[in-house]
Order: structure tokens, then C-alpha cells, then sequence
């Protein structure tokens, strides 16, 4: 009687253990720098867009009446809440103070820029989606060991 899959020994699966662990304790090492890389990534974006707005604020104004349809919110007021969520929630994300409340906030503003902008094309689209799921990273982990959130609970917790 043959089969076809080898016997895994106990050996074998000691052996393998000895390998992985170390390659885990590295991972497990990167990965706050990974969440902190995801925040100032997504944060970049955001800050870049804001300050785009305020530097040229008429023609944003301008923008928001003739281009993009914010559902529910006169223009000049979806103008202003975007241009100052997408800078102060961006700088919150990059410090991790209220890490997952201002992601949510970008995350929403997000969803909002995507609904709002009809000629929105396929590339577009495709760095909306991008940045959703960094922001929802952060939404759903948290913003990570290297964030002032993680001191202050540390701090709490003491």
C-alpha cells in the first residue's frame, strides 16, 4: 500500500518549529513599524489633498458647487468639513491620537469622494479603494505599538 502524501514525523515538525520561530518573533517585531508605514501613508494622501484645498480654496469652492455632488450638504459647507477633516484627521492618524476615530473619519470621507465624483475613472477608483483599505486596517486593528494611543493606554493601565 503506497500513499502519496509523506508521513510528517513529530521530528520533522520539531524541526520546523525551530525554524519558524525566529522568522515569527521577527514578524511579530516588524509589524508595528508596518502599522505605523500604513498610518503615514493614508495620512500623506489626505494632508496632500487638504493642503491642496486651502492653498487654492476659491477654486475648491468652486469644485465643490460645479464637480463633486455631496449628497445632503450645501456645497460651501462640504467644502469646508473636507478640507479640515482631511487635515486634521490626517494629523491625528500620523501621530496615532484617536487612531481608529480618525480613520474612520477619512474612511468615510473616502467613501463620500468616491459617491460624490461621478467622473471618477478606473485609476481613480482603484487609489480610493487603495487608501479604503488602509484606513480600514487601521480601523479594524488599531493604529499600533508606535502611536501616542498605545502610550496613553499604557499609561492607563498603570
Amino acid at each position: 500500500m503506497s500513499t502519496l502524501a509523506p508521513v510528517i514525523t513529530w521530528p520533522f515538525i520539531a524541526k520546523t518549529n525551530r525554524i519558524a520561530t525566529p522568522i515569527y518573533k521577527i514578524l511579530d517585531f516588524l509589524s508595528p513599524l508596518s502599522d505605523l508605514l500604513i498610518r503615514l501613508w493614508a495620512a500623506n494622501v489626505f494632508f496632500k489633498s487638504g493642503l491642496t484645498k486651502i492653498q487654492t480654496f476659491d477654486s475648491t469652492l468652486q469644485l465643490f458647487q460645479y464637480e463633486y455632488h455631496v449628497p445632503i450638504l450645501p456645497p460651501e459647507v462640504a467644502a469646508y468639513l473636507a478640507t479640515g477633516a482631511e487635515l486634521g484627521f490626517s494629523v491625528l492618524l500620523a501621530l496615532g491620537l484617536a487612531g481608529r476615530f480618525s480613520a474612520l473619519g477619512l474612511f468615510i470621507l473616502n467613501i463620500v469622494a468616491v459617491i460624490s465624483y461621478p467622473d471618477l475613472d478606473a485609476t481613480g477608483l482603484q487609489q480610493h479603494q487603495l487608501w479604503g483599505i488602509l484606513l480600514l486596517t487601521t480601523l479594524l486593528h488599531g493604529p499600533g505599538k508606535l502611536s501616542i494611543d498605545y502610550l496613553i493606554g499604557n499609561f492607563i493601565r498603570r
